[in-house]
């Protein structure tokens, strides 16, 4: 005998749901590190971040009643992210920054990688800043020329914060993915 209510939710197993946990776990480091935390935009990425997740979560759960509402909050979290990309780009504008092209294989390094948690996201970020020659603190290439800045502590996340180009273009990679996916 088929069910009345069809089964829905099982979101946790969905790709575009996992990827987009990860980018609100990056995005949370990322504001804590680089952002001010009293500013307003501190809030606005986390929040960016935080909707995209629970926006396919409740999208998964309403697809048993309403295919319309499903998909209405697959958009609802696709704009989110697409939000959350922006203050990422502006992020990197403002501050002279380089924002890698899709081309960039830094990029397919990174979605090949498949990082599962911020953790595994900042020691990508720490190995391959140091294997690119840039500088932690200031951002600029050659370790050498950095004039003792470089940081004496150890854990890979208080090191990843000192590299915020890398950091940011990490998020953005994986805003595309999660994207791609929502788009599907």
């Amino acid at each position: 005998m088929s069910e009345l209510i069809p089964k829905h939710g099982g979101y946790r197993k969905l790709m575009s749901f996992q990827v987009a946990q990860l980018v609100y776990d990056v995005t949370v480091r990322f504001c804590d590190r680089y952002i001010d935390r009293r500013s307003r935009t501190h809030d606005q990425m986390v929040q960016a971040a935080r909707s995209g997740v629970q926006n396919i979560a409740e999208g998964s759960h309403a697809s048993a009643t309403s295919k319309k509402t499903e998909l209405k909050l697959t958009q609802v979290a696709r704009a989110s992210l697409e939000e959350l990309k922006l203050d990422y780009e502006d992020f990197l504008r403002q501050r002279g920054l380089a924002e890698w092209e899709r081309e960039n294989p830094l990029r397919q390094a990174l979605i090949n990688r498949r990082c599962e948690t911020a953790d595994d996201v900042a020691a990508w970020v720490i190995e391959e800043a140091k294997r690119s020659g840039h500088c932690g603190h200031c951002g600029l290439k050659g370790l050498n020329t950095a004039k003792g800045l470089l940081s004496t502590e150890s854990t890979t996340s208080t090191q990843s914060k000192n590299y915020p180009e890398f950091s940011a273009n990490a998020a953005l990679t994986l805003l595309a993915v999660a994207c791609a996916l929502l788009d599907r």
